[in-house]
């Protein structure tokens, strides 16, 4: 039986919110919400574990993880959330009116991914207070904006879960997400020959040129519905009147078919080698698979308990697609049978970034149905 969370629950849920996304942690600068976390863990009188990956990821803190003991013989599961947020264009001051949070200033919010750590924190309270039917174990990591570099980084075989869940897609809530790319991130830099573009610009060799023919030769934006790529930044050059030496470029492909990614960033490089060698300069690329994509059915025990879950709360669950990444990316590579749900957020890293009351506090209740129908 679901037992919805009380007035006291809720309004206790929503001032953490609150409080948490007040504590800035851009990804770089997680120390001061990883000890919140902590305390707040060790208030409730559980074990926190901060493993050492804080210089592999730059995090200034490692991810943390804690447990929730259950009955003899439970199966384990795990909830997972991340600690730290894009960085700040502005200061947070939270302003609730008309059931809306938000931020006074012109910068994010936080709830990426702070809406999931203040709900699961509340979960947390009811399952120590009631004791909890399954064995939870809780993941908190740090840099997952930085292309999941805290849960990649972390060592997979602490976990005893049998599969877990991530509360980390900003969409309605009901939403589980069953597929997400494949994502590669490619530099590029090129080097010309400097020389005034006055005087001899035929003694010179034009890097930004060379990069521009190379963009233009790429196909950039969605290029089919499971597959987008992009140029996201460029910089090159000294001045106007001085043929610019060098150029450096950054861009990224996703697919939701591996194969698909493969190819494109494929395509992507050789258009930079084509178009160095077309403007007599060289060029140096570095390319990364930074996290691999993964698809999922709807028997998959982790989804079929999520979409129990949101059935037991009232809410018809919509299973999707997604072009973005997630722990559960990282987690699911190494092993751990993971499932992404919708946790209500609207316009993640955009300066009017909200959620709503109502939205925290439903997602509380899902995430306690979750690990009751867990125990099912």
């Amino acid at each position: 039986m679901i037992v919805e969370a009380s007035s006291e629950e809720r309004e206790r849920l929503v001032a953490e919110f609150v409080r948490l996304c007040e504590i800035e942690s851009p990804s770089g600068r997680e120390r001061a919400m990883a000890d919140a976390v902590t305390e707040e863990l060790r208030g409730l009188g559980l074990e926190v574990e901060e493993d050492d990956t804080a210089e592999e990821t730059g995090a200034g803190a490692g991810n943390l993880l804690a447990r929730i003991p259950g009955p003899q013989g439970a199966r384990t599961i795990l909830l997972c959330a991340h600690i730290d947020t894009v960085p700040l264009d502005g200061p947070v001051q939270v302003v609730r009116q008309d059931g809306v949070l938000t931020n006074r200033h012109e910068a994010i919010l936080g709830a990426d991914n702070k809406a999931a750590i203040a709900t699961v924190l509340g979960a947390v309270r009811r399952l120590v207070r009631d004791d909890a039917p399954v064995e939870v174990e809780l993941l908190f990591t740090t840099s997952e904006e930085r292309a999941l570099r805290g849960a990649k980084a972390f060592d997979r075989g602490r976990l005893r879960a049998e599969f877990g869940f991530v509360f980390d897609h900003a969409s309605p809530i009901g939403e589980i997400v069953v597929a997400s790319p494949t994502y590669y991130r490619l530099g590029a830099s090129f080097r010309g020959q400097a020389a005034h573009a006055g005087i001899r610009p035929e003694a010179g060799a034009n890097a930004i040129a060379a990069a521009a023919k190379a963009i233009a030769k790429m196909r950039i934006g969605r290029l089919d519905a499971a597959t987008t790529a992009n140029v996201g930044r460029i910089e090159g050059g000294t001045a106007a009147n001085v043929v610019a030496e060098r150029c450096t470029v950054e861009l990224e492909a996703r697919s939701l078919d591996d194969t698909r990614a493969g190819e494109v960033v494929s395509e992507m490089v050789d258009a930079c080698g084509e178009a160095a060698s077309d403007g007599h300069c060289d060029v140096e690329t570095s390319l990364e698979r930074m996290f691999q994509g993964y698809r999922l059915t709807r028997t998959a025990p982790q989804v079929e308990t999520a979409a129990a879950a949101l059935a037991a709360c009232g809410i018809e669950p919509v299973y999707i697609s997604t072009g973005g990444g997630s722990d559960a990316n990282a987690l699911i590579a190494a092993g751990l049978p993971m499932v992404n749900v919708a946790n209500g957020t609207e316009r993640n890293h955009q300066p009017d970034e909200s959620v709503t009351e109502d939205a925290l506090e439903t997602m509380l209740d899902v995430t306690l149905a979750i690990v009751a129908e867990a125990a099912r």
